[in-house]
Parts: structure tokens; sequence; C-alpha cells
């Protein structure tokens, strides 16, 4: 079922733009889980209509075919999966242990989500058919945190309190340090306590922070 509140027709007229808009987010919303329930093969466009109340001849006026529709409702997807530099930014409290301790805390959130996890299975599943999504996702939801990373991690090492040569790289091992195992393990339907990923951040950071400090 869409998790989207239905859009309500019009009886009579021509759709305002606002309108148009929201019945268009209804539709890939609908098309997200469609592709989600049924796999891309078994998908069709009349049935994703049809789930939108709208005829063939209207989603193909938006889009060409149903790979054009996938494309759509997985970018849709992103964005909305995408952190805002606010929030990212939003982490750093002054403490370095505790900044890495949330901005790992962040991006396991974030796949957590309900969204996240939309994503993560179009992904494991429909990637090798659209390798332009695993790259989406990566430089739209990732990417912004990594480097917001990186410049955290080159700022304390220029402080003296680390010593990273490489901080890009580092930012990129500490994301799979650290948030890539309980990604993983929540990914693979396996439940995690927050207390139980909370721990699991902590020593990951503790491990990290030893190794990068300097000698």
């Amino acid at each position: 079922m869409n998790e989207l509140t239905a859009i309500p027709r019009s009886r009579a007229g021509r759709p305002t733009r606002e309108q148009a808009e929201a019945r268009h987010e209804e539709l890939l919303a609908v098309a997200l889980d469609h592709f989600l329930d049924k796999g891309y093969e078994a998908a069709t466009i009349e049935a994703i209509a049809g789930a939108v109340g709208m005829t063939k001849r209207t989603v193909y006026g938006l889009y060409a075919d149903k790979a054009a529709l996938f494309r759509a409702a997985v970018h849709r997807a992103i964005e909305h999966y995408s952190i805002s530099q606010e929030r990212i930014e939003a982490t750093d409290c002054g403490n370095l242990e505790q900044t890495l301790h949330n901005i790992a805390r962040l991006r396991i959130d974030l796949v957590a989500s309900a969204q996240g996890m939309k994503l993560q299975r179009i992904i494991n599943t429909e990637s090798y058919r659209f390798p332009e999504i695993f790259n989406e996702v990566y430089e739209l939801g990732a990417l912004p945190t990594i480097r917001f990373l990186a410049q955290l991690l080159g700022r304390e090492s220029a402080a003296g309190r680390l010593a990273i040569a490489e901080p890009a790289k580092a930012a990129n091992v500490f994301m799979s340090m650290v948030v890539s195992g309980p990604v993983r393990i929540i990914v693979s339907g396996n439940v995690l306590s927050k207390a139980e990923i909370d721990e699991r951040i902590a020593f990951a950071v503790q491990l990290f922070l030893n190794g990068a400090r300097p000698r």
C-alpha cells in the first residue's frame, strides 16, 4: 500500500499545477512500491497506472517506458532519502568521539528507516540491471557525509589531535569500519536494539581513533 495519503481526484476541469505535481509524486511512490513487490521484470505500467487511477496513456505521456519510470521512481526515493547538509553539520558537537558517534548513528538510522530499507532492497535486486542507481545513492546519500567527515578529520589532524595524512580515504575507511557492519545486519532482516547499535558504534569509533591518533 502506498505510504502517501491518496490525493483527491478532481471530478471535473483541468487539475491545478499543485494537483498535477501531487499526482506525479503519488505515481512515483506507488511505482517504487510496485517494483519492490513484483520485481522489475514482473512489474507492469498497466498495474502501476491502475493503482494510481491513471490511464496507461497518461503514464506513457510522462515516461517513455518502464525503465524510465523505474529510474524516476528510484531517483525520487533517493532525493527523499538524502540528508540535508544542516543535519550532517549538526552532528559536530565539539567532542570528536561523540561527533564520530553521531555521524555513524545518523547514517545507520537513515538506512534503517522505511525509505532506506526500500532503497537497499532495490539496490540489492536491481543494481545489476541499473548500475547508475548504486552510484546515485552513493553520491546523493553517502558522499555529503563522507565529505563532511573528511573535513572534520583534516581539521583534527591539522590541530595535532589526529595523524591522518589522507582524510578522504580515512573517511571512507571509517564508514566501512563503523557503519557497514550494523547496516549489513539490519538490511539482512535482523533486529538490533538501540543499545546494541550504540555499543557497536562505540567500540568501532574507539578502534578507529586508536589507529588515527599521533604516536
